[in-house]
């Protein structure tokens, strides 16, 4: 069975120049920092070989290659300045424009926190605040009342921390060809909107629970007190403040920006069509920006929070967008349980992914952004090669997890080998586990690699046999191969190890028919 993960995370190849830095440093440091990250992006990957060798040496243009990530945008963080940014690859599959560190990407869901930033200006302004009903405020439309709300009325500081009890993950965006809803729309869940009405479905503040759709009521909320269109109130209260002049709300994206934009890829490597897609979700999805001015805004919520001078934010504010709760969460963020002041987001659109992390302590962070739907496979081994190279001894649970890339670079055969040697090391030590597999098949099956990905399930399933997922993963498998006898089975032995599978039920039925 596929698991949805969380969008919080848990926690090109181009000559470089000091020009194409853009970063305000000594030569020195310059020098320092390129060098740095010409380590970074040589990677090593450990896997069996037939030669003998348990590793194999790569640099990061061959990775983003085996993935289909045709560009990559980075910046470095250190001491709350910026010191490297850089553009790999191209901005779109089969071209030969360069991504240059101004290239625009989708920031997906790191749209999230920049939004939280202009709520809290305006808390600051006392034009809202954190803990009334925001039916108090919202004038065009106003949170449907139910016996959830009755018990507790929903805030804006459970808005942003999705403790609001609002459904709705995520948002799919639209085609660029296809008619795109108004906010009003997709609030009520009416045509062309492509998700379901946007409601309270569990009573406010009791539990975490991501919703993009709480972020589209705060969206409406900021239009609704300024009375000023969302990507204005954006470019006034965050924006223009902390000089992120390659960034910009407006969906969809002005004519304008397109010369530099980057185009989406698919997880098969096809681009997105239309180059890419829609987001009239501005407020939970819709910012398009650079490495760089992420990472400004990075540094403009890290230097509130420790109240240096000039800071767009009162630190007890800025304080409250990384404000721990029982269970773990944050306002706006993950919070790293291991690194202190630690705290991340990542994104995901059609087509692109990307990451912030900070660490408001120490000043350091990093962003990465990506024209691929595979993208987050790179994320966890060029954290830690940074974190390596510019000093910052951040502490990792474990190891990257490089299962993908070592069974795109080197075979599935290949890294099953090194799984089941990771395996015996305990998942204490490795943290190879089932989702680890499970994850992996998946790629294949999304891509249309079926024989690979029955591989990877049907080992999964020998070392997993009391595993309901495993035998639903490899049932899902065997019926996109047109093997129904083979689905029917796993699918019945799923449900007989967790008679609470619905998704088993559901396609025992189908297979019926």
């Amino acid at each position: 069975m596929k698991r949805i993960l969380p969008l919080f995370l848990y926690f090109i190849v181009s000559n470089v120049t000091a020009q194409s830095l853009k970063v305000s440093l000594p030569a020195s440091s310059t020098r320092s920092a390129i060098a740095r990250m010409n380590r970074v992006e040589k990677i090593r990957l450990e896997m069996p070989l037939s030669d003998g060798r348990n590793y194999m040496d790569l640099n990061l243009s061959q990775l983003m290659a085996s993935l289909h990530v045709p560009g990559l945008s980075i910046a470095v963080i250190s001491n709350y300045k910026i010191v490297f940014t850089k553009g790999y690859g191209v901005v779109a599959q089969g071209s030969s424009q360069r991504v240059r560190p101004a290239t625009l990407f989708q920031a997906a869901s790191v749209s999230k926190p920049v939004t939280a930033m202009a709520s809290m200006l305006l808390v600051n302004k006392q034009v809202l605040t954190l803990d009334e009903d925001v039916n108090h405020f919202l004038t065009t439309w106003k949170v449907p009342s139910n016996s959830f709300t009755e018990q507790h009325p929903v805030t804006l500081r459970e808005l942003i921390s999705h403790r609001a009890g609002v459904n709705v993950h995520g948002f799919a965006g639209y085609n660029r060809k296809l008619p795109i809803p108004t906010l009003k729309q997709i609030l009520d869940g009416e045509q062309p909107a492509n998700n379901p009405a946007i409601r309270v479905i569990a009573v406010p503040g009791e539990m975490e629970s991501y919703s993009g759709g709480g972020i589209v009521i705060e969206q409406l909320l900021l239009t609704d007190v300024t009375k000023k269109p969302f990507s204005t109130v954006m470019s006034d209260l965050v924006l223009d403040k902390l000089g992120m002049t390659n960034s910009t709300f407006i969906q969809p994206l002005p004519d304008k920006w397109h010369s530099k934009a980057a185009s989406g890829t698919n997880s098969n490597g096809n681009q997105v069509p239309g180059q890419w897609f829609i987001y009239p979700e501005q407020g939970p999805a819709g910012l398009w920006t650079t490495a760089t001015d992420l990472a400004k805004f990075a540094i403009g919520l890290g230097r509130a929070q420790n109240n240096m001078p000039n800071a767009i934010l009162p630190k007890q504010l800025a304080k409250a967008m990384v404000t721990p709760f029982i269970d773990g969460g944050a306002q706006c963020f993950h919070l790293d349980p291991i690194n202190e002041g630690l705290y991340s987001h990542n994104g995901q659109n059609e087509g692109f992914e990307s990451l912030l992390v900070m660490n408001w302590k120490t000043g350091n962070g990093l962003v990465l952004l990506a024209n691929s739907d595979n993208g987050e496979h790179l994320w966890d081994i060029l954290l830690q090669n940074v974190s390596k190279e510019f000093g910052w001894n951040y502490k990792f649970e474990q190891k990257p997890k490089t299962f993908l890339l070592i069974a795109q670079v080197a075979g599935v055969d290949v890294m099953l080998k090194y799984f089941d040697a990771q395996k015996a090391k305990g998942i204490s030590e490795s943290g190879a586990g089932e989702g680890d597999l499970n994850e992996t098949g998946y790629f294949y099956l999304g891509v249309g690699q079926i024989v690979k990905a029955l591989s990877i399930f049907k080992h999964m399933v020998f070392l997993y046999p009391k595993s309901a997922d495993a035998y639903d993963s490899l049932g899902e498998a065997l019926m996109k191969a047109g093997d129904k006898a083979g689905a029917r089975k796993n699918y019945s032995k799923s449900l007989s190890l967790n008679p609470q599978n619905d998704n088993a039920r559901n396609k025992l039925i189908e297979l019926q028919q």
